[in-house]
């Protein structure tokens, strides 16, 4: 897939299992793709030091970066690599996602791929700050990678918003579709759409006592199953592999996903800040927090990260 060719896969300090990494070397193995393993790492008490002066400060920052950085080789070292470009970066940082950031816009990487924390009593996903800001102001894709493999002839879930008029989200919907289906092939994968519809509003089944809720479900249904199978003979997908359902998206696509057993959700985050954040605060955080697999987020054409702003 030759868009992929540079990933950035984010190393975990806290555990020797870099499921981000091994991902990582899976896709590039079927690319060809480069791989920078990246460390962003951070101790506050090292710069409550204040009897060293700056440079001893700084030595002792470059001890540790060092010392990470061996540590990282060595995991390496213990990986199937062979015939890959692999090299590693470690970076003292006290907010990571800006440095992963900053790395995508400075060097160009096609893809961010990062492991999710399982938590063990709950055996839920717990995702960090680093995570969510990354989802909203990565500008390129980002690959949030969970425990689920990717077996041959798997299934792919693209979710789109097929019931919006805006162009922006049409255009997102082609770009999310185009992207799955080019990763179908690179992982001899089977696509399938998926996309919810609202039902009945309560307040109008209530105050309108002759309105026919019923009607009115059926006459979405067919709305968005028309829209749809349009949308997916554009893109040769069977109609077979569409799913339309009534409900919040966040239910729909972790039903659906569950349902085929999808080793990987791709879906389009707006990415937007202030009150419009909510758009994906809404949507796309509450569906990647219930999937049991991987989840490739995307930006829409065009979109700038408020980091790429010169200072």
């Amino acid at each position: 897939m030759e868009k992929y060719q540079k990933i950035l896969a984010i190393v975990d300090p806290t555990t020797d299992d870099q499921k981000a990494l091994k991902r990582a070397i899976e896709l590039a193995q079927k690319t060809n793709a480069s791989i920078t393993a990246f460390l962003s790492i951070y101790d506050f008490s090292y710069e409550m030091t204040t009897m060293l002066s700056g440079d001893e400060r700084e030595a002792m920052r470059q001890s540790v970066i060092n010392d990470r950085k061996q540590w990282l080789e060595s995991l390496l070292a213990e990986l199937d690599l062979s015939g890959l470009s692999v090299d590693c970066k470690v970076i003292w940082h006290n907010r990571p996602f800006e440095q992963i950031i900053s790395q995508v816009l400075n060097h160009g990487f096609d893809i961010v791929i990062k492991g999710t924390h399982q938590h063990d009593k709950l055996k839920s996903v717990i995702f960090t700050p680093t995570d969510w800001h990354l989802l909203r102001k990565c500008p390129c894709p980002v690959l949030l990678v969970k425990e689920h493999l990717w077996p041959d002839n798997g299934n792919i879930l693209a979710a789109i918003n097929i019931g919006s008029e805006e162009e922006e989200h049409k255009a997102l919907n082609d770009k999310i579709t185009a992207e799955a289906k080019q990763l179908t092939k690179v992982m001899n994968a089977n696509l399938h759409l998926v996309n919810s519809f609202p039902g009945t509003p309560v307040n109008i089944a209530i105050e309108i006592p002759e309105f026919n809720a019923n009607d009115y479900n059926l006459s979405m249904l067919k709305h968005h199953q028309g829209v749809m199978l349009e949308h997916a003979s554009a893109f040769n997908v069977p109609e077979e592999n569409t799913h339309i359902k009534e409900g919040l998206p966040e239910d729909v696509i972790q039903s659906v996903a569950e349902e085929i057993d999808a080793e990987l959700v791709i879906l389009g985050t707006v990415g937007r800040t202030g009150i419009s954040a909510a758009l994906i605060g809404n949507t796309a955080e509450h569906v990647i927090d219930r999937l049991n697999c991987d989840v490739l987020a995307l930006k829409p054409d065009g979109y700038i990260s408020p980091l790429d702003i010169e200072k």
